[in-house]
C-alpha cells in the first residue's frame, strides 16, 4: 500500500481530481448538480475552494503517495472559518445551480455539532482502488493523532454502505441520524468519541 503524507499547496489540483473522480456517482453530487456534462467540473471547482482552505490551515488533508486517495478534515475545535471570499466563488462556479448548493450549504450548518472536533469533509478512493483498505488507513492515520490529542471527529456519510464502513471506525450514528437534501437524498450525520487504545 502506497504511503501517506500530509498534503502541501502544490497537492490542491491533484486532491481536487481524486475528489471529483470518486464522487460522481453519489446523489447528493447528482442533486447539486443535475447536468452530467457540468456535474464533474463545477463539483471539482467547489471541492477544490474546500481542498485549499484545509490545506493553508484550516484543517489538514493526507493523501497517498501514489495520488490514489486523499482525505481532507477541518478543525473544529476553534474558530470556524470558510473558504476565503466563498459565496463569490461560489456563485461563480455554481451558476443556475446556486440555490442547490446554498441549500446543503444551510443544511450542513443546521445539523452540525457544536462540541468541539475535526470534520471529515471528504473521504475519497479512486474507484479502480474500491475495496483496498485505502480509505481505512486514511482514517486511521488521523484517528491515532486525534485520539492522542483527545479530539473528537464528525462525519455525514452519503450511503448506508459508507456508515457501515464508519461504525467499523468508532463511529455512531447521531441524533438526528440524517439530513435530508433532497427528496430520498440523505446524509448520515456520525460522531466518533476520543478512542483510548
Amino acid at each position: 500500500m502506497s504511503a501517506l503524507r500530509i498534503a502541501g499547496l502544490a497537492d490542491v489540483d491533484t486532491v481536487a481530481d481524486i475528489v471529483a473522480a470518486s464522487f460522481q456517482h453519489m446523489p447528493v453530487i447528482r442533486y447539486l448538480v443535475p447536468d452530467d456534462q457540468r456535474r464533474l467540473p463545477v463539483s471539482r471547482a467547489w471541492y477544490r475552494l474546500y481542498i485549499e482552505h484545509a490545506i493553508r490551515g484550516a484543517g489538514q488533508v493526507v493523501m497517498t503517495d501514489d495520488a490514489t486517495a486523499a482525505a481532507v478534515w477541518f478543525d473544529r475545535t476553534g474558530e470556524v472559518t470558510e473558504p476565503e471570499d466563498y459565496a463569490k466563488h461560489l456563485a461563480d462556479l455554481a451558476g443556475d445551480d446556486l440555490p442547490r448548493f446554498e441549500h446543503l450549504d444551510h443544511q450542513m450548518d443546521a445539523h452540525h455539532p457544536r462540541d468541539p472536533h475535526f470534520h471529515l469533509l471528504f473521504l475519497a478512493v479512486l474507484p479502480d482502488r474500491w475495496g483496498q483498505g485505502l480509505g481505512s488507513a486514511l482514517m486511521n492515520h488521523t484517528h491515532t493523532q486525534l485520539d492522542a490529542d483527545g479530539i473528537a471527529a464528525y462525519l455525514e456519510a452519503t450511503s448506508p454502505d459508507n456508515q457501515r464502513l464508519y461504525h467499523r471506525h468508532g463511529y455512531t450514528d447521531m441524533t438526528p441520524p440524517t439530513i435530508a437534501v433532497d427528496g430520498d437524498t440523505l446524509l448520515y450525520r456520525m460522531w466518533r468519541p476520543v478512542t483510548n487504545g
